[in-house]
């Protein structure tokens, strides 16, 4: 308990309101929360530098260069006037460095700056030199005396401010200063630990108070990486320890029905239904199934695969495992086109099978809804297909035993949380994704699951080539459409908008389809389709293009997923510039589904960025989904690829980079299982928590100031 006692006291510290620190008072600590969310002392520490200036140079006015984005130059103001007068009032000094002179010139806060210089007294000018009219000039530098400059690190902290912080005159000087107010505190140097003792031991770690001190003041770059390094671990560490304490929790807690039985119906069509081998990849990943439906404990396994890889087939074996066992199965897909899609898959195989398979999506009429609601609840319909018309308070199975989300990340946790509810014992979840996603990601955004990666395409299927062309050369895309259409094959092309922005200079779709039309109306149809058409045209539209009475389909992104035309052969995709990686990736996926050679055509403009151009030739280089998207968050970083699987990161990240901190997480997962064996309390609510053990009072302060208000969605997957 004293342990206990002792740690609070430090956290109390650490959460004291920012108002009463030193400098900031009742309206400063409100502009701080509202600006850059500063809350406590804690937020403040915390709010870590995006760079450093290296300080440690002076320059002589003489010295000066355009280019150069700071200077630092020491000296003394021969003269401050005041001039002008309203709107165009502004101070202007003139400044020397024993040799030379510029001038120096506030446009705000005029009186106070004014009043707190003075001529002939040595200060330090830290701002960008600007050349007009043959004179060096500073615009609102940061002044400061050669003693206090002396006294600070010589690595000057940069710090990620808000448009609106700036206008509230927060710089990286008045943070700095704040943060300082704090390290003078006599409390600051006993701060309680974050790490536990053995953990810090084992790692050698830098202790809390001088790592923060560190991270704003370094004294050389070789401490800040120290410094940063501790940091790093911490975030990684206590996010690993979040999602495994709950993943053990629910491998222990929450039971699953067991599926003993391979029989008839996968057997059957294992044998003498499937009309081609399983890949090895395949083979590997059911197997990993069949152990999970084995064990009482409920099944919470991620299956990615790359396009074309075979997922769903991975699927239909999974409810085949529950429908031989006497239990019911569902599909969940993201769009009606996916869901029906599949449905028209496995209905061919279940109608040999004598299996009973329903659709259920929001168009389905209440006449059929009706019948299908009947079929489940006395257990007669044992598959169901559908979208998220699945969740809905009046869809109730007689007996759930495997629930598979098909593209889950186009799915809110909430909503496959209601999946989960359907039946009185847990159903086995398999949540998929045609979204390869790095590996650091996935053990961050899905640790708490298990993983399976079907890492092998069938065999009999040919590299899609792909091909960077410039607009001046749009003629040679047209070519290669009209060659595969005069083959009888098809063809898609995507634009990246739905009308015309002249903000933007691209071609939308609807100009796009109206130059399809001219080049290949004449011999072939058209079809066309975007995400603000009805659902009834769009179907419609697609329905066109998947029978084969239309050749080319021009759409907007909406055909990223789950689109399966094996006639189609070639994929143009134009102001590819504007696309991300992953999503270049999805949308080539659309062809080489067939056994005919296949082409995707990247349209962009020839004057891009060296970052976009890479992007490009990356996608000519490489088929494989799993490197396109580790170097799709190098380059574009784990938010904004997570942004395009449309929820965002379940952490801030303020120190960690996913994209290139793989190994320190690795080590941090790896310490979080150490810390779970240590103290198998953490991942068990039966056992209440020994406070006398200030490692594990660490442990606990930590973990609930960082996720005691989030809701735990890890028994749901």
């Amino acid at each position: 308990c004293r342990h206990s006692a002792q740690a609070q006291v430090m956290t109390s510290f650490l959460s004291s309101d920012i108002k009463y620190l030193k400098g900031v008072g009742e309206k400063l600590g409100k502009q701080l929360n509202a600006d850059l969310q500063i809350r406590t002392f804690r937020d403040l520490l915390y709010y870590f530098p995006s760079r450093f200036i290296d300080r440690s140079r002076f320059f002589s006015i003489a010295e000066f260069n355009a280019e150069m984005p700071y200077v630092q130059v020491q000296g003394s103001f021969m003269r401050l006037v005041v001039e002008g007068e309203g709107a165009k009032r502004r101070l202007a000094g003139l400044f020397s460095d024993g040799v030379n002179n510029m001038e120096v010139v506030w446009f705000s806060r005029i009186t106070a700056i004014s009043n707190s210089l003075r001529i002939g007294v040595p200060y330090v000018l830290f701002g960008k030199p600007t050349r007009f009219n043959g004179h060096w000039s500073m615009a609102h530098p940061e002044i400061s005396s050669p003693e206090s400059v002396k006294e600070q690190s010589p690595f000057y902290a940069v710090y990620p401010l808000s448009e609106k912080a700036r206008k509230h005159n927060f710089t990286a000087k008045s943070l700095r200063r704040l943060v300082n107010n704090i390290f003078q505190l006599p409390r600051f140097s006993g701060i309680a630990e974050t790490l536990p003792a053995f953990i810090r031991e084992q790692m050698q770690l830098m202790p809390l108070a001088e790592a923060l001190r560190t991270c704003h003041f370094p004294a050389s770059p070789q401490v800040l990486e120290a410094a940063r390094y501790r940091f790093k671990f911490e975030e990684l560490y206590y996010i690993q320890l979040h999602l495994l304490r709950f993943s053990r929790q629910r491998r222990r807690d929450i039971h699953g029905q067991v599926f003993p039985k391979v029989g008839d119906c996968f057997n059957t069509f294992y044998r003498q239904i499937l009309p081609f081998d399983l890949t090895d990849a395949q083979k590997r990943v059911i197997k990993e199934i069949r152990g999970d439906m084995l064990t009482g404990k409920q099944m919470n396994r991620l299956l990615q695969g790359d396009v074309g890889s075979g997922k769903t087939l991975v699927a239909f074996l999974t409810t085949l495992l529950a429908v031989d066992n006497g239990a019911q199965a569902a599909i969940m897909a993201p769009t009606e086109i996916l869901a029906t899609q599949h449905y028209n898959t496995l209905r061919s195989w279940c109608v040999r099978l004598g299996v009973n398979i329903g659709l259920l999506t929001g168009s389905t009429p209440k006449k059929e809804r009706r019948f299908i609601d009947e079929a489940l609840r006395d257990g007669s319909m044992q598959i169901l297909v559908g979208t998220h018309a699945l969740i809905e308070d009046t869809v109730k199975f007689k007996n759930l035993g495997v629930a598979i989300i098909d593209e889950q990340h186009r799915f809110g946790v909430a909503q496959r949380a209601r999946m989960w509810s359907k039946n009185t014992t847990a159903p086995h979840m398999l949540v998929m994704t045609a979204t390869p996603i790095p590996r650091t990601l996935a053990m961050t955004l899905y640790g708490d699951l298990d993983v399976s990666v079907i890492d092998q395409l069938p065999p009999g299927r040919k590299p899609i080539t792909t091909r960077l062309y410039y607009q001046e050369k749009k003629e040679e895309v047209w070519r290669l459409v009209a060659s595969r259409l005069r083959l009888g094959q098809q063809a898609y092309v995507v634009y990246p908008l739905i009308k015309e922005n002249e903000k933007i200079d691209l071609r939308s779709v609807e100009e796009g389809y109206r130059t399809v039309q001219q080049i290949f109306g004449a011999k072939y149809r058209i079809a066309y389709v975007h995400g603000q058409m009805k659902p009834a045209e769009k179907d419609y539209q697609m329905q066109l293009f998947a029978s084969g009475e239309a050749q080319v389909l021009v759409a907007t992104t909406v055909i990223e997923v789950g689109v399966n035309v094996p006639n189609a052969t070639v994929m143009v995709i134009d102001g590819a510039e504007r696309f991300g990686l992953s999503q270049l990736h999805q949308l080539r996926g659309r062809v080489g589904r067939g056994a005919d050679m296949s082409f995707c055509a990247l349209v962009a403009k020839y004057k891009m960025s060296a970052d976009t151009r890479r992007r490009l030739e990356l996608m000519t280089q490489t088929t494989d989904g799993f490197e396109i998207a580790e170097a799709d968050m190098k380059m574009r970083g784990p938010g904004d690829i997570e942004g395009t699987m449309q929820s965002g990161l379940p952490f801030n990240l303020r120190m960690a980079s996913l994209a290139k901190d793989s190994d320190i997480l690795t080590l941090a997962r790896q310490k979080a299982a150490e810390t779970l064996d240590r103290y198998p309390q953490l991942s068990d609510k039966t056992q209440p928590p020994q406070h006398s053990d200030k490692d594990l009072s660490t442990i606990l302060a930590e973990l609930d100031y960082r996720f005691g208000h989030s809701i735990d969605w890890s028994a749901i997957s």
